[in-house]
């Protein structure tokens, strides 16, 4: 079990995991995301993170081996009382949840991150935030992947003790545009958009 206060990132293996959560949601959805967020940090940040994500649940003390959770989806999650006290865990340790709306998960991202963390809330992060600005530029914060409702992408956070532990892109969908592109026939240019941005998560989590 890694300790995250003091682990030196940049010794491979690096690894990071999709968590598989319960509640009849879609966790497994765009398999060939994070592989290719992946591909894409190893080649224009310098990380040796490992080529393949791994999955892990959220009740597991093994996500303490990983210093980036990933969640996606559609529907319905949840975390059960001991998941949301071992994420609780993980997070104040130096662990980093990325989160994915991939359109319809809103309601239940918000209901079980108020079980990890009762007393804080998703605060929309300004656009001076450094997640928008550690390794490529993104001056008006998330760029727009997919169009969904027509809504303004927003990046939601959760600060505890001073640190950002848990970052959440809603009506963006970052995920999808990490996918092969033959996928959802993303234009390049958004592709590139959602990966630079993708990198900035990475390189946030990996520095803080």
């Amino acid at each position: 079990m890694s300790i995250f206060y003091g682990f030196n990132f940049s010794l491979p293996p690096i690894k990071l995991a999709r968590l598989k959560y319960s509640g009849g949601g879609d966790w497994y959805l765009s398999p060939t995301s994070l592989p290719n967020l992946i591909k894409f940090c190893n080649q224009t940040l310098g990380t040796s993170i490992s080529a393949d994500e791994e999955t892990v649940e959220p009740g597991s003390p093994e996500i303490f081996n990983y210093p980036l959770l990933h969640i996606t989806g559609h529907g319905n999650m949840l975390f059960s009382d001991a998941e949301a006290r071992n994420l609780r865990k993980y997070l104040e340790s130096g662990g980093f949840l990325n989160i994915n709306d991939s359109y319809g998960m809103d309601k239940f991202i918000r209901r079980e991150m108020k079980k990890v963390f009762p007393e804080l809330d998703l605060i929309e992060l300004p656009f001076n935030h450094p997640i928008y600005h550690t390794a490529f530029e993104f001056a008006n914060g998330l760029p727009k992947i997919h169009q969904h409702d027509n809504k303004p992408p927003q990046g939601f956070g959760i600060t505890c003790k001073g640190r950002l532990v848990c970052f959440y892109n809603y009506e963006c969908d970052l995920g999808d545009g990490w996918e092969n592109p033959e996928i959802h026939k993303d234009a390049a240019d958004k592709r590139l958009k959602s990966l630079q941005m993708g990198a900035n998560i990475v390189r946030y989590a990996f520095g803080n």
